[in-house]
Parts: C-alpha cells; structure tokens; sequence
C-alpha cells in the first residue's frame, strides 16, 4: 500500500516537503513544497525546467515533473518539520530514460525478472575543512599516520555524533565511524541494503553531512582529492546478490575459492570486463584523476587503485573479496553519482552474468610495491577524457545502461572536459611563462 504524504505530515509534524531528484552530475534539486499541497505533488509530481539543472535537455523541452517516491521520505533529524522525499523524473507523462534514479529502477527490474536482487553497502569518505573549503578544520590533525587517530575523531566528536545519531534515528543500523587516512578526512558506516535503499540513502547521506556541517560553522566535501599529497575520498561499494526472498546469497559458496560462487564469479567477471568504461561513472569528474593515479600521499599509501585486479583480503587491488559471498569494488570516488553508482555496478555485473563473464586470474601481491611485475592487466583510465572515450568503444554496457542515458551523459561530460581544457591555471602560468 503507497503512502500516503498527506497523512505522514500530519502525523509527524510535517510543514514542508524537499521532493528532491539527483541529476546526471551528481548535483541534488529540490522544490520545498508545502504539506499543504503534498497531495496534488505526490500525485502529479513537482514540476522543473529541465535545461535549468544537468540533463541533457533544451530550454524548449516540456517542465520535467519530478514525482515523490513515498517509499523513500526521510524526516529531517536536525529540522524535524522538514521531510525530503526522493522522486522520479517524468517528461510528457513518461520516464525520462536518462534521469538516474529512473535508470536504477529500471535495471532492479531487470534483475529480478532474472530472479536477482542485489544488495549493497557503500563506504563514502568525505573532510571537515574550513568554511571556505581551503583547509582542514582541525589545526591539531597533523599526524604522518592520522588513520583511526583517537584524538583527532574526538575533536570533531560533536559533528560525527550529531550524524551517526541520526543513522542511528532513522533506522539505518550504523555501526562505525572513524578518522581516514587523510588528516581531516572521515568515514562513517551503515548496513547494506537494496541498491534503491542503499542509492536514496547515500543520496541522503551527503546532503546530511553538508547540513550538518554547515550548522557547526564547517564544510564536507566528498570532492576525491581536495588536499595534494592527501588520501583522496574514496567510495568503496560492497556488493552481493541474493535470490528474490533476499534469504540466499547467491554469491556464496564456501566450497570455491575466496567463499565467491560461480554465479559471484561470473558478475564480477562482469565489473573486470568493463573496468575501464566503468571508471566514466564511478570516477565522473576531472579531480577525480589525481585520486587513482595519485603519487605515494603522505600516509605512505593513496589506498586507490589504478590497475584493474582483482585478489582475495589485499586492499592494493580494484577489486577484493574480504570474505565468502561479496566483493568490495574499490574504484569508485566521492563525487560519485549515488544512483548511478548503483545502476553501473547492475550492468556491468548483470552483463558478466548473461555472458559468463570471467574475472580471470587473481594476483595475491601488493600491487603498489609490485605491480609493475603484472603485465596482463589493463591500466584505469588516466584522465576524465580517457575514461569517456572507453566508455564510448564499450557498446554492451552502453546499451545495459540505456542509449539515451549514455548518449546524454556522455554530450554533457565531453563539454565538462572541454570547459576543463579551456580553463587558465597557474601551473601553464609557472611553467609557460619564461619559455
């Protein structure tokens, strides 16, 4: 049975409602709505001019109406007469196919009628900088290893609690929290859940950590490498696929090696074949580079791969498997699309299914110290624009992906490299200037 907004304002306390869609850079829209005209939104949804945010669509184009999806409302737990509710983006009383959240369901359905659900958790990094962004908040979190640091989780104690406590609130199950490897940079945990689930609440996640952080005079940012020389911010996914019941993890069999069954295999065969394309998506933004082919950071380690490998319990490699049924894809980076992360992994994993996709062999070595004695592996993209043209020679996971969505994704990304390119930088001014 649908809820029903009207009621749920009523009976929580509800006076506005943020119907909020993600577009196809990542960026969040919203109309706050007044609970007062819920109804007439949730039934025909809120409308937008689509050219206004980015989707590939013209000033011409028809208002886009994003429509709430119920199943997803959150009531704010730091204003708590605000509920923010997920919608979908419909144009001329149909889907619009390139919309994110639109795509992922899509691709859900997909995989059950192959009798599939898959399940997620996501591990999103992120720093607590100053307001402005151009530093670290916490003038003490100087350490060469500042991984786990005691003393620098507790002086930020107030934020990472607020946010946890509202995990913690919501239901969400989460269960560690802690300082990364960076100084100034955290990461914070929740259970796994269905790639939808998992996708609204990473989408959630982030505009929480910004709120909050905001109400505490600082920034988040998930940028992946706001600091050189810093760990960039990760957004490792771990990945499982269960019968329709959601009872039996199909990816588990303690009879194969690493605990990862035939089935596991041949999805993560999948994630390795389409590797290279994959990276347009889970590493969507020029910065995104200087993360995964990033030099040894302060740490000793960026903790990002740059080879597509795979091993068992090594966190050296693309892709590990730390225990029996799922995987931990490790290439994703902060700026990632919370839903098209989600819809990526269903392609190019569902793909490796129906063509018995093989991963080929595993490399139980550490691959910043030795990877160059591996010379069958395919190196990951090296900038934004390597990894569009990839994207672009692989017709199967464009076409998993849905040509519309792939087609306007990619215009948009060639532009946002193009504007990259045209853009004047101090380093051509250091380096160009006495030539």
């Amino acid at each position: 049975m649908t809820l029903d907004l009207s009621t749920y304002a009523a009976e929580h306390g509800i006076r506005y409602f943020m119907i909020s869609y993600t577009d196809l850079f990542g960026a969040q829209r919203a109309k706050l709505v007044p609970a007062q005209a819920i109804a007439d939104m949730q039934a025909d949804g809120a409308g937008f001019a689509g050219f206004a945010t980015w989707l590939d669509l013209s000033p011409a184009h028809p208002d886009l109406f994003a429509l709430p999806d119920p199943s997803s409302v959150i009531q704010l737990p730091w204003k708590k007469d605000v509920a923010w509710v997920a919608a979908d983006c419909r144009m001329d009383d149909k889907p619009l196919d390139q919309a994110p959240r639109v795509l992922l369901k899509r691709l859900v359905a997909e995989a059950a009628e192959m009798g599939l659900r898959v399940k997620t958790g996501v591990e999103p990094e992120f720093f607590l900088t100053s307001a402005d962004g151009s530093v670290i908040s916490d003038v003490y979190d100087t350490a060469e290893k500042p991984c786990y640091d005691q003393q620098a989780v507790m002086r930020r104690f107030d934020v990472i609690a607020e946010i946890c406590d509202a995990m913690l609130e919501l239901g969400w199950k989460p269960y560690q929290n802690d300082h990364e490897d960076a100084n100034g940079q955290f990461e914070m945990n929740w259970e796994y859940d269905d790639v939808l689930a998992t996708a609204d609440k990473h989408s959630f996640f982030k505009f929480m950590v910004k709120s909050i952080a905001e109400k505490h005079g600082l920034r988040a940012t998930f940028m992946p490498k706001p600091f050189k020389g810093l760990t960039g911010n990760g957004c490792h996914a771990h990945i499982s696929v269960w019968d329709l019941a959601g009872k039996t993890n199909v990816f588990a069999d303690p009879d194969m090696p690493f605990g990862l069954s035939a089935t596991g295999k041949t999805f993560l065969g999948g994630i390795m074949k389409h590797a290279s394309a994959l990276a347009a998506i889970t590493n969507p933004t020029v910065n995104s580079y200087k993360r995964i082919n990033a030099p040894r950071t302060v740490s000793g380690a960026t903790w990002a791969p740059n080879t597509v490998t795979w091993t068992g319990n090594n966190r050296t490699h693309m892709v590990r498997v730390p225990g029996p049924g799922r995987f931990e894809l490790r290439l994703p980076d902060g700026a990632v699309n919370p839903y098209l992360l989600q819809a990526i992994i269903l392609a190019a994993g569902m793909s490796g299914m129906r063509t018995n996709a093989d991963p080929g062999p595993h490399h139980d070595i550490d691959m910043y110290r030795e990877g160059h004695t591996v010379t069958n592996a395919p190196r990951l993209p090296l900038n934004l624009l390597d990894a569009l043209r990839d994207y672009e020679k692989d017709d199967a996971l464009q076409v998993a992906m849905g040509r519309d969505f792939s087609a306007a994704y990619l215009k948009l990304k060639h532009g946002e490299w193009t504007s990259y390119c045209s853009h004047f930088t101090d380093w051509e001014r250091e380096t160009t200037l006495d030539v």
